[in-house]
């Protein structure tokens, strides 16, 4: 049974009911280490491939004329309110998108096939649908969430709540995202199935290379119970030698430690190549997996295994070509030697033959090397701010600022009048919300906090300067109004 309400007050459940929410991570936790999960008989197949859905749309001021004034609504409801501009016409598109693997997983078992999707649904999307009132797109998805009939077909990916970057956002800030999306899916879909949320993809595939930045994001991601992320091939390194990945088909483990010595890792599956929806439109990776055979770790024979990402719902070769390729490529990978999978299903077999976290190749952040040749753990923060200074003299095209899908776009460069308002608002929550311990079940922490979470969302830097940027200072400045006069 789920007892949390979708909405309060107006407001997505963000909060209030953490222990409940904690409990159902840790009792759902042991499962992947199951032997039995899966019906996939991994005895005869020589290699899989895996295909992610994520799916996002921020939350505007746009509901109406006055930006200081106008409701926060979803990006998906302003489209649909305004198709005659740009691309909105594709909005209806965009609605049946985002429920169709609900159709479609159910069609195909009926025709006796094996199914799988991982599906990643940002905070702020869900809560514009249901501000929407669309119930269709959450009964259709609900349906093989939660029965068991096909809820093995589904792997939701954990995500931070509003789709902030991780390299540029504070990271206790960060910590309530990923809580707060754990609370809102709870609430949506049901502490059981929460409990089935084992990895976590980030947005824009962004990882932090700071060494404390990127501790702190995966410290935050073991405390929050997930023991898998999804990262991009290009945004890692061997520590070794400062190179990329070369067997990028197998779990890693991603090990960051910050300027104190501490050190965290993860389990890591690496998303090949850039961002390109074509590569999951047009089922890429079955293919490419097709070529592959299996490949040994820890002194076992294990079947590789190609995973992709990419939106569920944006360009024209995802809106209309991915429906029949999807339906076509599992029609003929079904019991074949080259299956779909999900990612946890795929892990759950290989720790079943007794390979742990540690047998896995390690990775680090890029650029990583760079440091730790000059820096030792423990030194503190000082002085790897020096070293850290010292590489940026020598080499312009050095940075902290992380690694993602977008490479060619810096998340910081150029935002200082946007990320100034983010990081004032986020001290100022810290100070009036945090530090004096206001209770997460009291309504004026879920205002403060749903603003707070809306703020960082990275598409008002995406798109640049103008008025992606203006609904982004606008949300700080409401924050800021609520901070100054509820506490």
């Amino acid at each position: 049974m789920n007892d949390l309400q979708q909405s309060r007050g107006g407001l997505p459940n963000l909060c209030g009911s953490e222990e409940t929410v904690a409990e159902a991570v840790r009792s759902g936790s042991p499962a992947l280490t199951s032997s039995n999960l899966s019906p996939i008989d991994f005895g005869r197949i020589k290699s899989g491939f895996a295909v992610a859905l994520h799916m996002h749309q921020p939350l505007l001021p746009a509901g109406g004329s006055d930006l200081r004034t106008a409701e926060l609504i979803g990006n998906l409801g302003y489209m649909m309110n305004h198709q005659d501009i740009g691309d909105n016409h594709n909005a209806p598109v965009f609605h049946w998108c985002y429920k169709r693997m609900g159709e479609f997983i159910p069609q195909l078992i009926e025709e006796g096939k094996q199914p799988r999707v991982m599906l990643e649904y940002s905070g702020t999307l869900l809560h514009g649908l249901e501000k929407m009132g669309l119930r269709d797109v959450f009964e259709s998805l609900r349906r093989v969430t939660c029965e068991p009939r096909y809820a093995a077909a589904v792997e939701w990916l954990g995500c931070a709540w509003g789709h902030p970057v991780a390299p540029s956002t504070p990271p206790q800030d960060y910590r309530l995202h990923v809580r707060a999306w754990q609370h809102h899916f709870a609430a949506a879909f049901g502490l059981e199935a929460l409990g089935r949320v084992h990895g976590f993809s980030p947005a824009e595939m962004a990882l932090p290379n700071h060494p404390n930045t990127a501790y702190e994001f995966v410290k935050t991601l073991k405390d929050c119970g997930y023991r898998w992320v999804l990262v991009q091939e290009h945004t890692v390194e061997r520590p070794e030698t400062g190179s990329g990945p070369e067997r990028k088909h197998l779990p890693h483990r991603l090990v960051c430690r910050n300027a104190r010595g501490e050190e965290a890792a993860i389990t890591a599956i690496l998303k090949t190549q850039g961002s390109d929806t074509k590569l999951v439109a047009q089922m890429q990776p079955y293919y490419e997996a097709k070529g592959l055979s299996q490949w040994e770790l820890a002194g076992q024979k294990v079947p590789p295994l190609v995973t992709q990402i990419a939106d569920g719902e944006n360009g024209g070769v995802m809106m209309n070509e991915f429906p029949a390729k999807y339906h076509e490529v599992l029609r003929e990978c079904s019991g074949s030697p080259t299956p779909i999978l999900n990612v946890s299903e795929y892990l759950a077999h290989l720790f079943s033959l007794g390979i742990k976290e540690k047998d896995l190749p390690t990775l680090q952040p890029i650029l990583q090397k760079r440091i730790w040749d000059r820096f030792r753990p423990a030194d503190g923060p000082e002085q790897l701010a020096k070293v850290i200074s010292q590489l940026k003299r020598e080499d312009s095209r050095f940075n902290t600022e992380g690694g993602s899908w977008t490479n060619n776009i810096s998340w910081v460069r150029g935002y200082d009048k946007l990320l100034d308002p983010m990081q004032r608002a986020s001290a100022h929550f810290f100070e009036k919300v945090i530090q004096p311990r206001i209770p997460s079940t009291e309504p004026r922490y879920r205002n403060a906090l749903f603003h707070l979470l809306c703020s960082q969302t990275s598409c008002y830097r995406y798109w640049g300067e103008g008025t992606w940027a203006d609904y982004g200072r606008e949300i700080c400045r409401r924050l800021e109004v609520i901070l100054q006069h509820d506490f």
